[in-house]
């Protein structure tokens, strides 16, 4: 599981699949796919995969099933829920869940984009502010002369 984090796509809708394969592989990704939650369970566990994408339901579960996987303790891999609802109730039930995020299907590739800015930024927060030197730097960062934040007396 070494190397670069990939890009999980799982979804049983093949359409959906290619449509988010192709904004990803735009930007230079060469995402995996699942279209079972038993597909998706067996390459978290062997692949080093740093962000999912995932249908809000699937043949054989939901984004429910897979939030559990991917928030173990030795995973935590972020998971982003996508949705052809839209539904603010359903948002901030994923959210509360633990997704990353949920996005509208179909995609558009500014907010697939963003998704994997916003994870790449969150991961480095975590190996940078849980790192001992990270957190002293961290502690002094200046930004024009002031500070950004002080997360480290938290």
């Amino acid at each position: 599981m070494n190397g670069r984090p990939q890009i999980l796509v799982v979804s049983s809708d093949l359409d959906q699949r290619r449509a988010l394969t192709s904004i990803l592989q735009q930007e230079g990704w060469s995402p995996l796919h699942a279209s079972h939650l038993t597909e998706c369970r067996d390459l978290l566990a062997k692949r080093n995969v740093g962000l999912v994408f995932c249908e809000r339901r699937l043949s054989d579960g939901t984004y429910r099933d897979l939030l559990s996987v991917a928030q173990a303790p030795e995973r935590r891999v972020p998971v982003v829920v996508t949705s052809r609802l839209a539904d603010w109730d359903e948002y901030l039930e994923a959210m509360r869940l633990g997704a990353f995020d949920v996005i509208a299907v179909p995609c558009r590739p500014t907010d697939v984009e963003w998704m994997v800015i916003q994870a790449k930024r969150e991961l480095l927060l975590i190996l940078f502010v849980g790192h001992p030197l990270g957190r002293l730097l961290f502690r002094g960062w200046l930004c024009n002369g002031k500070a950004l934040f002080n997360v480290a007396e938290k």
